[in-house]
């Protein structure tokens, strides 16, 4: 699996997160539905708020981790390619 679709995935795993998240605030505080189911209706709306938190928590630390790697990557390779002009440069003077 390639690093851009990884990236791709992850960020889809944080949307799905937040998501739920929203949702489950929002059976929280404003859906009477989830009152009226009692000891289910919390066990419910604690279930979105949980796996909203699975999904976005971790994903955003390996991602975060993931984004610093290419960018790492990328620069080493910006300085090789610098590197590698500069020596030209000074073989063409001497």
């Amino acid at each position: 699996m390639t690093d851009e679709r990884l990236v791709l995935l992850l960020k889809i795993c944080i949307g799905i997160g937040i998501c739920l998240l929203i949702l489950g605030v929002y059976l929280q505080f404003f859906s009477t539905y989830i009152d009226s189911l009692g000891v289910t209706g919390i066990i419910l709306h604690a279930s979105c708020i949980a796996l909203g938190m699975i999904f976005s928590l971790p994903t955003k630390i390996y991602l975060t981790f993931l984004l610093m790697k290419m960018e790492a990557d990328a620069n080493e390779h910006a300085h090789k390619k610098a590197m590698k002009s500069s020596s030209l440069k000074t073989d063409e003077k001497v």
